[in-house]
């Protein structure tokens, strides 16, 4: 699917949506998860649509399986909740169109927003005594590596949601004395060893991240 930036996107049932404003990419694999529709008549915020949700791409316009009430329910795109990534990120993308990641919030089960899958749930935990099946124990102590291979930290502390003590984040420290904290979406690991933590993003991208205030 070749996107442009501007294109008209469209309902089912020929309503006009908005343009195309930019897309989300998979860390790992770089394709396209979601697009960002700009806001036009029928929405007053920019909204976020999995890439699922599209029928038809022409060249001129992009048309989705769903109407417009069925649209509503999407989550408006909150630019605080995305990082903006350097073209050289996706070269395979042209033609003007932006792309970012997904770095969710704290506190927040992206993984059931609007009722339905948004982002698959973490398979990540705390390791405890007893680990639920099909799920991956992250250490704290352990060590965290970039896709390029760069050593990033270590594992300080693991942020998990309580109902099912799912692994949201991880807190990277760097340095011995003047520690310098960043905040990792579960959604960014790869695979996990025995003492490390290997993760689909590269080292570049990691120093662009804020530093991590934690809340006293």
């Amino acid at each position: 699917m070749e996107l442009t930036k501007g294109t008209d996107v469209f309902s089912s049932v020929g309503e006009k949506i908005g343009k195309l404003e930019r897309v989300v990419l998979d860390p790992e694999t770089k394709e396209v998860t979601h697009l960002i529709i700009e806001k036009g008549i029928l929405f007053t915020t920019n909204r976020v649509v999995p890439i699922d949700y599209v029928k038809l791409e022409v060249e001129e316009r992009i048309t989705l399986d769903k109407t417009a009430q069925e649209l509503e329910a999407l989550p408006s795109y909150d630019p605080s909740t995305y990082l903006d990534l350097a073209k050289t990120d996706y070269p395979d993308l042209d033609r003007g169109v932006e792309a970012v990641y997904y770095y969710p919030p704290l506190h927040l089960s992206w993984w059931a927003m609007g009722g339905r899958i948004w982002y698959p749930k973490p398979k990540f935990v705390k390791a405890e005594k007893v680990i639920p099946e099909g799920t991956i124990a992250l250490e704290e102590g352990a060590k965290v590596i970039s896709k390029d291979g760069e050593h990033l930290g270590n594992i300080e502390r693991v942020i998990v949601e309580p109902s099912e003590n799912r692994a949201t984040h991880i807190v990277i420290s760097e340095g011995l004395f003047s520690k310098e904290r960043k905040l990792i979406p579960s959604l960014w690991i790869r695979e996990v060893d025995e003492d490390e933590v290997h993760l689909s993003v590269w080292s570049d991208l990691f120093d662009q991240l804020p530093v991590y205030e934690p809340v006293a």
